[in-house]
């Protein structure tokens, strides 16, 4: 790999990427003359909004002229904020409290896990700086321009449903706090925090990031010098391999599908050496997610011995509760904290809502005419109805969408490394971003959709979840569908992406044309 390589056409003007924006959607322009009113006042307010500092750009990759930040910390400090908080302290708590297993299996677990998959998302970052494309149109770069629907689609829904966890967790833990306050109000007030800093799009959301990870390491430090003398390590079972897999399996999923959004948050950001990129991202995602995972098995395998926690798990559905329950020791100090907890959630939700309005747009040529802002709109729209009829539910329901995610998240990136490592052998010079909207020279796609198939193919029969366990994962392997996913698309997808080349060469199609 060479780290410093750039890629030359992606020193094209702006000009040249809106005229391929403008080939894509040709077919549009009926369309665009009848609404042309409607467009018009659209335009008028987002010029409004572009004087107020809020980001009216759409999903366009941004030229090397205008990727001039240089404070590649920002990175850091961003996965840093994102994953210190509420939500990877509950995916470490569903090893003892869901699949019944010891401190000490849980905290082996996690470090392995987190280790070596942080790894993964910090990779896909580095794209971001080196081409300007959020990870949606990256994608067009191996799946094709029509192809591309798929994880566009996908990605969607699962950030809709990482935004669903998110308000639950940080519902139930403001609720904690006051008997006045219920978990549905607090679901509505980190939705609501959640779309103001994502409305104002990617400047604010850096620069909340920036310092948003602070309250929770205090909060954090505190929880762990307060419960600490309490956890004891509960002598459980043995652990069944199927139930040791299936937890890995959750924390994979966790920290995999960050990989369908890191390249978003590094597009105006000046090209850098790909190790330190990599490296910026990836101690963002380490120093947050392991301990975080960590603070959270310890508690829930040592809430059986303290009544007080065991009461605030309830039957263990409510997180929120546990850690109110923790903090209650340090009296007011800790209420406090567990309220800071609760409104630093929105570190985690609000780029996530960033994402899915940038997936959103990459969907069809007609979606990408929206404004990303009224994307956060509908988002926070569903995401409030759907959290409060979920929250009774959580260990199901976070288990559940954690794995789905973690299933297509997993064959999303076996094409993508596999494109980039085995077939354009990590030359970021093979990339043209001005090509991003046109057909044509992009790949057809199809190499990508039978390898996605294929990993489905089995990923069924590897999958164990509460409605459903396929035949591999019932003989007692447990829940190995993310692993057996990503080996085969990687290995359908390299050969049948070679053949297509040549296909693309004959008739005159994708980058070589």
């Amino acid at each position: 790999m060479d780290p410093t390589s750039t890629s030359l056409e992606d020193k094209r003007t702006s000009k040249e990427l809106e005229a391929g924006y403008d080939v894509a959607y040709e077919g549009t322009k009926e369309s665009e003359e009848s609404s042309s009113v409607r467009l018009t006042r659209s335009q008028r307010f987002t010029q409004f909004l572009s004087k107020y500092g809020i980001e009216t750009h759409g999903i366009e990759p941004i030229p090397a002229e205008q990727r001039t930040d240089k404070r590649l910390y920002q990175m850091f400090l961003a996965w840093l904020s994102v994953n210190l908080n509420v939500l990877t302290f509950s995916t470490g708590t569903a090893g003892p409290a869901f699949f019944g297993l010891g401190l000490t299996d849980s905290l082996i677990i996690i470090l392995v896990v987190d280790l070596v998959l942080c790894s993964i998302p910090a990779y896909f970052a580095v794209f971001g700086p080196k081409l300007g494309t959020r990870a949606m149109v990256q994608a067009r770069f191996s799946w094709g321009f029509y192809a591309s629907l798929i994880p566009s689609l996908l990605n969607v829904f699962s950030l809709q449903g990482f935004l669903i966890l998110n308000c639950i967790v940080g519902g139930q833990t403001l609720a904690a706090v006051s008997d006045h306050l219920t978990d549905t109000v607090g679901i509505v007030i980190i939705a609501i925090i959640s779309l103001v800093v994502t409305f104002c799009g990617y400047k604010v959301l850096h620069w909340y990031e920036s310092f948003a990870w602070f309250p929770n390491l205090v909060a954090f430090l505190v929880l762990l010098g307060a419960g600490a003398k309490h956890i004891q390590n509960i002598p459980v079972p043995a652990p069944e391999p199927a139930a040791v897999l299936s937890y890995a399996s959750v924390v994979v999923s966790s920290v995999l599908s960050w990989c369908t959004m890191t390249p978003d948050y590094g597009v105006y950001h000046a090209d850098a050496p790909t190790w330190r990129i990599f490296i910026y991202v990836y101690l963002g995602f380490f120093v947050s997610s392991l301990p975080g995972h960590m603070l959270g098995a310890a508690f829930a395998a040592g809430a059986p011995a303290v009544p007080a926690w065991q009461a605030g798990l309830g039957e263990g559905s409510n997180v929120g509760g546990l850690i109110e329950a923790v903090l209650a020791m340090s009296g007011g100090f800790g209420k406090f904290l567990t309220v800071v907890i609760a409104l630093t959630i929105p570190s985690a939700v609000a780029p996530t809502m960033y994402s899915f309005g940038t997936s959103a747009m990459a969907v069809a040529p007609f979606f990408a005419k929206i404004p990303r802002y009224v994307y956060a709109i509908i988002s926070t729209a569903i995401l409030i109805p759907v959290a409060i009829v979920g929250q009774t539910r959580f260990y199901n329901t976070f288990v559940d969408i954690l794995s789905i995610i973690g299933y297509w998240s997993a064959s999303f990136a076996a094409v993508i490394v596999a494109d980039h490592c085995f077939v354009r052998r990590c030359r970021w010079s093979s990339y043209t971003p001005a090509d991003w909207a046109t057909a044509r020279r992009l790949p057809l796609g199809v190499a990508a959709c039978i390898a996605f198939a294929s990993s489905v193919g089995i990923i069924v029969p590897s999958m164990s979840q509460v409605w459903y366990t396929g035949p591999i994962a019932a003989s007692g392997t447990g829940d190995i569908g993310v692993y057996m996913g990503f080996a085969v698309a990687v290995v359908v997808y390299v050969p049948l992406r070679l053949l297509e080349k040549k296909v693309e060469k004959r008739i005159g199609w994708g980058e070589e044309s």
